[in-house]
């Protein structure tokens, strides 16, 4: 069971000084995991467009008018050639996201597990988001050798019902709790950016640290406005808040791994330094996320040696030890464990 934190205590946390709240995250880092190392995932839309949900930040919603070409599921062989290519470039975690409102049973569904243990097999971190599953869809995944799966929460309950109306942040409760039921690591984060106040930011957190058990995976999206969705216009958050919501993060999910998702093209190498001095340690590489662009592969070089950060090595004797476990490496690093939070840490 992970240990309840309040809303009052996530509020506190997240109105400290920001320097104050960064000198804490990153110290929880470094108590948790090897603050030298990046772990370095990718990507891939392998069914993209034509998803029924109404979510006003997607161009790939059909009630959108985002200039997208739709495109059928990719065949599994075409996938695992990616898969394999990222993993050249450094890639440990292999994402492959569909636009579905939910999985459904049936060929399609049979590719994806195909695609999931060819993945796997690499001895890649296999990891999908499809939508919502049931629990006997989550086992099927489990038993292909799916490492995480990918849910996101994207924004506070309160403000949810103004982003999307076609699923309930129940669902998406449901379908995380579906997961942690087949024993599949969560990978659940936001967005942010979506004109939600501070209020929901905090909200969010809080619902994401209450998770049981929390999320391996917290991935951090800005949000990247498109031409013909209903956020196209929407204002850039402040970068502050960008990097106070990652300092909360990864002090509130110690162990987690807090993941650089959509928006970093615009976010200069000195913010995102910071970022990981407030406790990120994955990003995304590749040309694209899904449908938005994505820092090129020089950058991201450039940018880690510049830190001297070093990209994490793949696991080699399984996927990722425990759900929510500060060390993915095989056996530990020897890394402190911190299962709980004190109360004095979040509150002070």
């Amino acid at each position: 069971m992970t240990q309840t934190i309040s809303r009052d205590d996530v509020s506190s946390l997240y109105n400290r000084p920001l320097l104050d709240l960064i000198y804490e995250a990153a110290s929880v880092h470094r108590a948790n995991h090897d603050a030298g190392e990046m772990q370095m995932c990718t990507l891939l839309s392998i069914k993209t467009g034509g998803c029924l949900e109404d979510c006003k930040y997607c161009s790939q919603s059909i009630h959108n008018n985002a200039d997208l070409e739709k495109e059928i599921l990719m065949k599994t062989d075409e996938v695992l050639e990616q898969a394999r290519a990222a993993k050249a470039s450094g890639s440990t975690r292999f994402c492959m996201g569909a636009a579905w409102p939910r999985v459904l049973n049936g060929k399609a569904f049979d590719r994806v597990c195909d695609m999931v243990k060819g993945v796997s097999d690499m001895g890649m971190e296999a990891c999908v988001t499809l939508g919502m599953l049931d629990e006997e869809q989550a086992v099927r995944l489990k038993d292909a050798g799916l490492t995480a799966y990918n849910h996101n929460l994207d924004t506070s309950e309160e403000y949810y019902d103004k982003i999307i109306t076609t699923r309930t942040y129940q669902d998406r409760l449901d379908t995380l709790q579906n997961v942690a039921k087949a024993g599949i690591s969560a990978c659940c984060g936001g967005i942010l950016g979506l004109g939600e106040t501070e209020d929901d930011r905090i909200s969010l957190m809080h619902t994401l640290a209450n998770l049981d058990p929390q999320p391996e995976s917290v991935p951090i999206n800005m949000l990247v406005p498109v031409e013909g969705t209903p956020m196209a216009n929407n204002e850039p958050l402040d970068i502050f808040e960008w990097i106070r919501c990652i300092a909360v993060a990864r002090i509130l999910m110690p162990k987690s791994m807090v993941r650089l998702s959509a928006g970093r093209l615009t976010i200069s190498k000195e913010a995102q330094a910071m970022a990981f001095m407030a406790g990120a340690n994955a990003i995304f590489t590749g040309e694209k996320l899904l449908t938005t662009a994505n820092p090129e592969e020089d950058f991201d070089a450039n940018l880690l040696d510049e830190l001297g950060i070093k990209p994490r090595a793949p696991y080699k004797d399984g996927p990722v030890t425990e759900q929510g476990g500060g060390c993915n490496k095989p056996g530990g690093c020897g890394c402190a464990s911190n299962d709980k939070i004190s109360k004095e840490t979040v509150a002070a």
